[in-house]
């Protein structure tokens, strides 16, 4: 049965996305289904054309073929109603460092419509939600790059829009700040917002994302859960390393009569690594082993990395490629 390309249990649909700069396809057909209330992580490095598809989600850009909707409402037809919908954070912070971070949320809530009571009110929510009270009066030049990165996307939730654009929204915090923007990006979810997010961090889609599609050269090549991703380039590796690396020959001859597959070593000797494809059997293997009087000191299993999975679908591995749209975007009337 065919539908319409409405459907408005969807966040975002696009089909077909293209955006040309000059010569440059930077975005070459994408195709999206985001399911509301869910975070979708965009996964590619630089230059892949990510963050060219969120403009013209956010009606930032125009696209030049395809179409997309947001919450059924088309991007190009309804700008105005698509972006009463949505909150978008870039790259870069939109806030004004001469100002303080009440001043510059206060500033925010009026553009959008608030009485200046209720921008203050909602500007003291938000700062005390992400952790800002303190610096609350401060000038922003005085923030860390993680606090500017928290009130940006304060920022873009003052209006509470059902659907939350984050691009990169992590791209050089340190360690703790990424988790504490993690925290914060779980709790929207949770309470009902839908996150579109694009990294090129693969830590960072494999934590937060229930789906995932990965994009290279302006085009998605491919598109799952990330366990669905990790599954469709192989199975789970068994890791044992051993006591004794004189075991070795020995350890190898009874995974390949037990398993049914061959291991490999790795340089140091006693780390042996072998295809999983039937969990069941480990067990018999561990018997076997420890019957031929072969020590273990540590076992485990490791799934295949989001890393491998971009380095066997792509063909190279999730570095930054040239930009694929100039800097020079310019933004449509």
């Amino acid at each position: 049965m065919t539908t319409s390309f409405s459907d408005r249990t969807l966040a975002v649909r696009a089909e077909g996305l293209v955006k040309t700069f000059g010569d440059n396809r930077a975005v070459d057909g994408v195709d999206l289904r985001v399911q509301a209330g869910t975070v979708y992580g965009v996964l590619g490095p630089n230059g892949a054309g990510k963050t060219t598809t969120i403009n013209m989600l956010a009606t930032l850009l125009r696209p030049d073929g395809g179409r997309a909707e947001v919450f059924g409402h088309d991007v190009v037809r309804e700008p105005n109603i698509v972006r009463q919908l949505i909150g978008v954070t870039g790259q870069f912070a939109s806030v004004d460092e001469t100002l303080s971070a009440t001043e510059n949320l206060v500033i925010f809530g009026r553009l959008l419509g608030l009485s200046r009571q209720d921008a203050k009110a909602k500007a003291a929510l938000l700062l005390e939600q992400f952790g800002l009270i303190e610096a609350a009066r401060r000038p922003l030049k005085k923030f860390s790059g993680g606090m500017r990165r928290r009130l940006d996307l304060a920022a873009s939730l003052i209006a509470q829009p059902p659907l939350i654009f984050l691009d990169e929204p992590t791209t050089g915090l340190d360690p703790r700040t990424r988790g504490q923007m993690w925290d914060t990006i779980r709790a929207l979810v949770a309470n009902g917002s839908t996150v579109l997010l694009t990294t090129q961090y693969l830590d960072e889609a494999d934590q937060l994302a229930d789906r995932i599609a990965v994009i290279d050269r302006g085009r998605v090549v491919a598109e799952g859960t990330a366990d669905d991703l990790k599954a469709s380039v192989g199975t789970s590796s068994l890791i044992l390393r051993l006591a004794d690396a004189g075991d070795t020959t020995g350890t190898l001859l009874a995974i390949e009569r037990v398993l049914g597959v061959r291991g490999t070593v790795s340089p140091e000797a006693t780390r042996v690594t072998a295809p999983m494809a039937d969990a069941d059997r480990v067990a018999d293997l561990l018997i076997t082993l420890r019957e031929e009087g072969i020590h273990l000191t540590e076992m485990s299993v490791q799934k295949p990395t989001l890393d491998e999975v971009f380095l066997t679908i792509t063909g190279h591995d999730a570095t930054d490629q040239a930009d694929a749209a100039p800097a020079s975007e310019e933004v449509p009337a």
